[in-house]
């Protein structure tokens, strides 16, 4: 029996958050230069995002640049800015294939014109497809969207919009730029670190944690099956004591 026969398909995470580590260092172990190592990455990444789809998740969100990922070499960066590009206008046309619906996360505005413009097309071309929503987490903190939040509650109070009291998790939790996403279920983390590194602190309250010690360019589909139906053996009690689950 395959790993995605004996996923129990009645009991899915509706979301999935994946920390996309280890591109760096599996480049390295073969000799090559860290870009080559993102390169690989995206392959990856297509074979996940398929995965996700044909198992049934409803959303998977990819921590794909962070904000402190900008203190990297100039060149490095850059590179990545372009694979970015590039990975966009060729992956469009799968993500069509496969129904999903492509969002993006974190402070866009640090990105480059030309990729900004680039991803709100491939946004408005995907925009109705409705088996799977993928979101790019990009130029993204955790911390950076949570004062986010907290400055945008801070305005409206100030302009009488709302009263202090009327602020709860709810109201907070629709000020995140994950706004009309459930929170993850599920966060996978590759190449073995054991840390969740300024990504969707908020949202990975109850979250159950995976890691492996896989690199990412090497993690494929059936890894995710089998972070799956380990996310499956769990009790989620969300606080409750088992006999009240």
């Amino acid at each position: 029996m395959s790993l995605l026969e004996q996923i129990d398909k009645s009991r899915l995470p509706e979301h999935i958050a994946i920390i996309m580590d280890g591109n760096g260092r599996w480049a390295k172990e073969k000799g090559k230069m860290r870009f080559f190592g993102h390169q690989s990455g995206v392959l990856s990444v297509r074979d996940v995002v398929e995965g996700a789809v044909e198992a049934g998740i409803s959303y998977i969100t990819l921590y794909t640049f962070s904000t402190e990922n900008w203190n990297r070499p100039w060149i490095e960066v850059t590179a990545l800015m372009e694979l970015l590009v590039s990975t966009i206008n060729k992956e469009t046309k799968t993500l069509m294939e496969n129904g999903v619906r492509l969002n993006a996360i974190g402070d866009l505005k640090q990105l480059p014109s030309r990729c900004v413009k680039q991803l709100q097309q491939a946004i408005d071309k995907t925009s109705s497809n409705t088996k799977c929503t993928l979101t790019l987490a990009l130029s993204y903190s955790a911390r950076w969207e949570i004062v986010e939040a907290a400055r945008q509650l801070a305005e409206q109070a100030v302009q009488g919009n709302i009263k202090p009291e009327d602020i709860n998790e709810e109201l907070f939790a629709g000020r995140l730029t994950t706004a009309g996403i459930p929170d993850p279920s599920l966060m996978i983390r590759t190449s073995g670190e054991y840390r969740i590194s300024n990504y969707l602190l908020w949202q990975l309250a109850y979250a159950e944690l995976y890691f492996t010690q896989k690199l990412w360019p090497d993690f494929r589909r059936e890894d995710l099956y089998a972070a799956i139906i380990d996310y499956q053996k769990r009790e989620r009690r969300f606080g409750l004591t088992s006999e009240q689950v």
